[in-house]
């Protein structure tokens, strides 16, 4: 059936895969490392909680007239919202009920709009700047993300100054969404864009995109691999070494993709295989039930909105207040007060600091479970494996409770507030190490020290750039009809290899 046998033609299409597919596959991996190095120092755009805080205005409580409880009437939602937030737009005062319905704070009117007139003076007030120009848009490169859909239209907003810095508020609520500015725009476009392939007509189709990466990550895997494979066979270590004594037959370019390729292989399958994995193919670790959309609302216990008068608030919120969040969590509601000094943590009916015990926290937290055992409660002071942040300290303490069900749930809580911060189980835990941990290195003891960890990053990369822009050039010249350069011993596969016909 195979001219001098399977394992010659197993070798013979070893060689011709790696070699035509290759030529595309080095090209992607060079994208992907160079961008990749980009995304450590100048991630995607967001808006975190400090710019958030940073831009919120001081709430005017001349303008809030209504409590939260008429606020949560005036929505008329069909069911109790899980939290309501107040906080100063523009010149005024807004309840925002759930994440989608906006009450002015001092009418009590629910708010169906925000026009781009109204997003200019929410930008303004935020960025503390002139306005340059307004647009309003579906989408664009930076708000291609499902979160942005409950807003959508978004009104862009530019601000003056050489930052060109722009600010994203939403049509429903009017909140601001995002910022970015120029110098995180261009550094984006040759790194996280590429690197994601994340260009706006493929990235908002969400299962498009989930395909493409799939489909051109799958076969750079195979030219990982079989580069190893033929790296291995075209290097001699022992006695019946290539002429001169030497290891590889190869010299020039190919010298560099040999030897960059044998030391760095291992490294560029995992970081190919881990990239493959970011889109979980074939729902390999989302197989889970996870916590129950009706566990968790047991759990926060969302009820009837304790009563308060806006003066009451004010004087519990104290001067300076940018923010003020009532939630429920752990049965009882509570009150999240920000101000740019920090955060303040109140018991919603008494206005009072109230500490939780921890008895309390583990019988509420078996509500997210039912009808599973706590089968250990641990309360971390220190990141670990399960519990980080990439470059900076995770919130602690943390409360985290291991559930005795088939697929090993825990759950992270906060001891201080009752809130629930997240969940695992057993392929979520398996996922962080071979997503995370494989593509990111992002284990705290090398994260928590930046030199450390950019200097493995740095030098796993550069590796990885010989491997691949040697691949590059040696395509390219055997695009161009030229076998190999004049530096170069021959590239042919092993003697008695032949071409299939």
């Amino acid at each position: 059936m195979f001219r001098g046998g399977f394992a010659h033609w197993a070798k013979r299409w070893l060689y011709l895969v790696h070699r035509w597919v290759g030529i595309g596959a080095c090209l992607l991996f060079l994208i992907w490392f160079l961008s990749g190095l980009v995304m450590v120092y100048v991630p995607f755009p967001s808006l975190t909680t400090t710019e958030r805080l940073a831009g919120l205005p001081a709430i005017d409580w001349r303008a809030v007239r209504i409590g939260p409880a008429e606020a949560v009437r005036a929505a008329q939602l069909s069911s109790a919202p899980r939290s309501l937030v107040l906080e100063r737009i523009g010149d005024a005062a807004v309840w925002r009920v759930g994440p989608q319905v906006a009450i002015s704070a001092g009418t009590g009117e629910r708010l169906a709009a925000f026009d781009a007139a109204q997003a200019a003076r929410i930008a303004a007030a935020f960025g503390r700047a002139d306005i340059a120009e307004v647009e309003t848009l579906e989408r664009d490169q930076w708000t291609v993300a499902g979160t942005f859909d409950g807003h959508r239209l978004l009104h862009r907003v530019r601000l003056a100054g050489e930052s060109r810095r722009d600010l994203y508020v939403s049509s429903t609520t009017g909140a601001v969404m995002l910022d970015t500015d120029a110098r995180e725009r261009f550094w984006n476009w040759i790194g996280s864009v590429p690197h994601w392939i994340y260009p706006t007509v493929l990235r908002k189709d969400n299962a498009a995109w989930r395909q493409v990466v799939m489909w051109v990550s799958g076969p750079c895997i195979l030219v990982a691999l079989t580069g190893i494979w033929i790296g291995i066979l075209r290097t001699r270590i022992g006695e019946r070494r290539f002429r001169g004594g030497r290891m590889t037959p190869y010299h020039g370019w190919m010298l560099w993709h040999h030897v960059a390729g044998l030391v760095g292989g291992l490294t560029l399958t995992t970081w190919i295989f881990s990239g493959w994995l970011s889109v979980d193919p074939f729902r390999w670790f989302n197989g889970g039930a996870g916590l129950q959309a009706s566990a968790v609302a047991a759990y926060a216990g969302a009820g009837e909105v304790p009563a308060m008068d806006p003066a009451a608030l004010e004087s519990a919120a104290g001067v300076g207040a940018r923010r003020v969040e009532l939630y429920w969590a752990a049965g009882r509601p509570w009150l999240n007060v920000e101000r740019p000094d920090g955060t303040t943590v109140l018991d919603a009916r008494t206005l009072q600091p109230v500490a939780l015990e921890r008895a309390v926290l583990v019988a509420a937290a078996a509500k997210l479970m039912p009808g599973q055992a706590v089968a250990a409660v641990d309360t971390l002071t220190a990141p670990d494996a399960y519990w980080y942040e990439v470059a900076a300290l995770p919130r602690l303490p943390v409360m985290r409770v291991r559930f005795d069900d088939p697929a090993a749930t825990w759950v992270h809580l906060d001891p201080a507030t009752g809130r629930l911060l997240g969940s695992v189980d057993r392929r979520g835990r398996a996922y962080r190490w071979f997503y995370d941990l494989l593509h990111k290195w992002d284990l705290s003891v090398l994260t928590l020290n930046r030199p450390v960890w950019d200097g493995l990053l740095w030098v796993l990369s550069l590796v990885g750039i010989v491997t691949s822009a040697s691949g590059v050039w040696i395509g390219w010249l055997r695009l161009r009809g030229r076998r190999h350069s004049s530096h170069a011993v021959s590239v042919s596969p092993p003697r008695g290899w032949r071409a299939p016909q």
